[in-house]
């Protein structure tokens, strides 16, 4: 399986594996969008930033992403309104309009087929939850106009949507940011103490240090490990489908998304939560040959997002214990405008010792919230089941992906080759099957 965006990527330039000491001012663990980002903006800022990757850069969550950057995140105003107030939800929504428009600006310079789309989220037969969040629209001073969906392949309650928005190819992007950067590839970290960061052959120096890298390895201070959980979700990319205006997605978890890129219609969705069992590709090719017959597959991928208490990210320090460790993790599904947000926010803290942001984004705010239950319940239940093999993270039972052939945990989402082989954090080892 390879994704639309690695397709269109020619070689990139190699990069050097650490050997020996660095020293330097930032040190940012993982190259992804996030870190990219992060680290571009500090160089900026006249921080001397080093990025550490394992693999090499890109080809983690950000190569299989479906690449839109919008502010609408679902229906997620009129929660972020009830829980926290008008004033976050404005604040909310500034960061992450400013985050679309600074996208806009990287784009400019380098071009990554960026194209302003509208964002619509829809509902298949909850109306009602539409007309909750347009209502909060209203207050955020948005348009607030329902409108039908007649451009979907099924009957829909309608769909709320936010103009000027836009949809990309990610990797054309990060490619053209890091050419600039300092990055070691094939550099995993593999401890971190005070801060040093240790690899197989060397370590770095740093002031700072951030971890990008998708579930934070330093994962149990902090307590990442009841705070976020990891969903999976699937794309195929069809030729010969119709080009839908505007970029759509569904107001279920377990729903499904559309956009389109050059002469592709992406169609995601089949989710669930990583070590459960959901639709898969099965779902999604189900459901375009019903819609489109004379349709063909181009590209099918899959991805994985990691999921905060409160469906708002965890960016900032890492916990109270330590001012030098920073974390940027639990974007729910919206990747790109976070990994913009978690660059502007880090860059504030690190040269001017506050952001406006800082607080509604805290990863040491409250974690008292119905989904924290949800997930110690689920992390009992994999540490006490009996048999099969087991994580190496905190020893969950295992469950086999029978849709993409690997070993996946159902308490914090890490993912094994059938040899056993580490393919999604947190689990920082390999696993016996």
């Amino acid at each position: 399986m390879q994704s639309v965006w690695s397709n269109t990527i020619e070689k990139k330039k190699p990069r050097p594996t650490l050997t020996g000491e660095v020293d330097t001012d930032v040190l940012v663990v993982g190259g992804g969008m996030a870190g990219v980002l992060t680290a571009y903006r500090l160089k900026i800022a006249g921080l001397r930033c080093v990025i550490a990757e394992a693999k090499t850069v890109g080809s983690g969550v950000t190569k299989n992403t479906t690449a839109k950057i919008t502010a609408q995140h679902g229906l997620i105003y009129a929660d972020i309104i009830r829980n926290s107030g008008l004033e976050k939800a404005k604040g909310y929504l500034d960061v992450n309009t400013q985050a679309i428009e600074e996208f806009r600006a990287l784009a400019s310079m380098h071009p990554c087929d960026f194209e302003e789309k509208t964002a619509y989220v829809y509902s298949v037969d909850r109306r009602d939850k539409l007309e909750r969040e347009a209502n909060a629209y209203q207050k955020l001073g948005l348009c607030s106009d329902i409108v039908e969906t007649a451009s979907l392949p099924f009957k829909t309650a309608g769909a709320l949507g936010m103009v000027r928005q836009a949809q990309f190819n990610p990797l054309k992007l990060l490619t053209a940011l890091s050419d600039d950067l300092d990055i070691y590839e094939n550099t995993l970290i593999l401890d971190i103490d005070g801060n040093i960061a240790q690899t197989a052959d060397g370590k770095i120096r740093a002031k700072y240090i951030i971890l990008t890298t998708h579930f934070p390895m330093i994962n149990i201070p902090g307590l990442y490990f009841m705070k976020l959980y990891q969903h999976r979700s699937y794309v195929i990319a069809l030729r010969g489908a119709p080009m839908l205006e505007g970029m759509f997605v569904d107001e279920r978890e377990d729903g499904h998304s559309f956009r389109t890129y050059q002469d592709l219609l992406l169609v995601g969705g089949g989710d669930h939560k990583t070590g459960k069992t959901g639709g898969g590709f099965e779902e999604l090719r189900s459901l375009s040959k019903k819609a489109w017959p004379l349709a063909d597959e181009g590209f099918c991928w899959a991805t994985q997002d990691c999921m905060s208490l409160d469906c708002i990210p965890y960016i900032g320090r890492h916990h109270s214990g330590d001012e030098s460790l920073y974390v940027a993790t639990g974007f729910n599904k919206w990747g790109m405008t976070g990994s913009m947000v978690a660059a502007r926010l880090l860059c504030d803290l690190l040269v001017h010792g506050k952001s406006e942001m800082e607080a509604l984004y805290s990863p040491r705010r409250s974690m008292i919230t119905p989904q924290l239950a949800v997930n110690l319940g689920s992390a009992a239940a994999g540490i006490f089941s009996i048999g099969g093999p087991r994580c190496t993270h905190m020893g969950c039972k295992l469950h086999k992906n029978n849709t993409e052939g690997t070993w996946d945990c159902p308490c914090h989402g890490s993912r094994f080759d059938q040899a056993g082989k580490i393919i999604d954090n947190p689990a920082k080892r390999g696993a016996k099957l």
